[in-house]
């Protein structure tokens, strides 16, 4: 049975919201057993220290990570004559998702691809490879930076920060607690030797939980956006040839390291076989299938 946009849309905001749930599950989980090997005193030392981190981190990415990953892709503000279909196609999307128009930026590249940044729709950048605007047809171009303004229109790059954020903090306070364990910092508890078996497996473990589960919503982020594609073209088939012509042509020049790979909309390595629990995107044979069956 096919299923709507507005379907999918929502199917995948609410998947979005539960795993966010889990990686707050683990924080807790993670505090909770660390209290119960150490003082108290000690884990609010560790939550601390790793809040202070995690949220430094996280500021830079959201106020200057879009400038910054602006410049290390070599973006170049897109100009009239010669990148007059892709500002026209942005300008006539963005007043269809009523937002503002984005600032818009062309990569030199062959690769088919484009991303959005920006921390809100006042604040938003979109830009395409010359890959992209040279081998898409125009509703394929379309249907690309309509997922791109999907993502600016669902707030994604902040409920991106706001995850690498919880990330954070589990990984810090994961960290903190080996080696204060292994130097011999902090006042244990009578928790006995199990219960500090239990927190060291924890600690090990969470911090790569916690990864699986961001990766995890990336991908149903990537999902949501390609809905409201569909939603805001009306045409799911440009998406979806465009991800086919991706798949297809693609050679990994692209190169992009693991901080902004996850912002474009396909994957920016080679063909390659890979878990699809390491994997920032959905497979793209999937992505086309939900499409065509909207």
């Amino acid at each position: 049975m096919k299923k709507s946009f507005f379907d999918h849309i929502r199917i995948n905001k609410i998947k979005s919201v539960l795993l966010l749930f889990l990686i707050f599950g683990i924080l807790i989980l993670v505090g909770y057993v660390i209290a119960l090997v150490y003082n108290p005193a000690y884990t609010m030392l560790f939550v601390g220290i790793a809040l202070f981190l995690a949220i430094a981190q996280a500021l830079f990415a959201f106020y200057k990570g879009d400038k910054f990953i602006l410049r290390m892709m070599k973006a170049k503000e897109a100009q009239k004559p010669q990148h007059t279909r892709l500002i026209n196609i942005v300008e006539g999307l963005s007043i269809a998702a009523g937002i503002p128009k984005p600032k818009i930026y062309v990569i030199e590249n062959p690769d088919i691809n484009a991303f959005a940044t920006g921390r809100n729709p006042e604040n938003a950048s979109v830009a395409a490879t010359t890959g992209a605007i040279e081998k898409l047809s125009k509703t394929e171009l379309e249907g690309v930076m309509a997922h791109e303004l999907g993502h600016v229109k669902n707030l994604d790059v902040r409920y991106a920060t706001f995850i690498v954020v919880l990330v954070g903090i589990v990984s810090i306070i994961s960290g903190v607690f080996l080696r204060s364990f292994i130097f011999g910092g902090g006042r244990r508890s009578d928790g006995g030797a199990i219960l500090i078996i239990v927190g060291i497996f924890l600690a090990i473990i969470a911090p790569i939980a916690a990864k699986l589960v961001q990766l995890s919503i990336s991908r149903k982020r990537e999902f949501l956006a390609d809905a409201y594609s569909a939603k805001l073209t009306r045409h799911p088939e440009g998406l979806a040839g465009a991800l086919e012509k991706i798949s297809e042509y693609n050679q990994g020049k692209l190169k992009a390291d693991d901080s902004t790979a996850s912002l474009f909309i396909a994957s920016t390595k080679k063909k390659k076989r890979i878990s699809r629990l390491f994997s920032t995107h959905p497979p793209v044979e999937e992505r086309v299938k939900a499409l065509r069956g909207m």
